[in-house]
């Protein structure tokens, strides 16, 4: 059986856009992993390839600190 879709291509020079369903918005998804909504595909695509000008990917959430530990209560 063949597969429906190719594979979906990864790399440095990949870009993706996405209808974001039950909208008229598009998600621009840039190599970077940098994503923005647009409602114009021009604005889209001027944003993607004027990479890594106008923007960057998103900063990866650090972990919360560890709690400290609480004094035992003398009994």
């Amino acid at each position: 059986m063949t597969p429906l879709h190719p594979p979906g291509l990864s790399g440095q020079n990949v870009n993706r856009v996405h209808w974001v369903l039950g909208t008229d918005l598009l998600l621009a998804v840039c190599h970077c992993d940098a994503q923005r909504e647009f409602e114009d595909p021009v604005e889209l695509w001027d944003w993607l390839l004027r990479h890594p000008e106008d923007h960057h990917p998103s900063p990866v959430p650090q972990s919360a600190p560890a709690p400290k530990p609480r004094p035992a209560n003398p009994a």
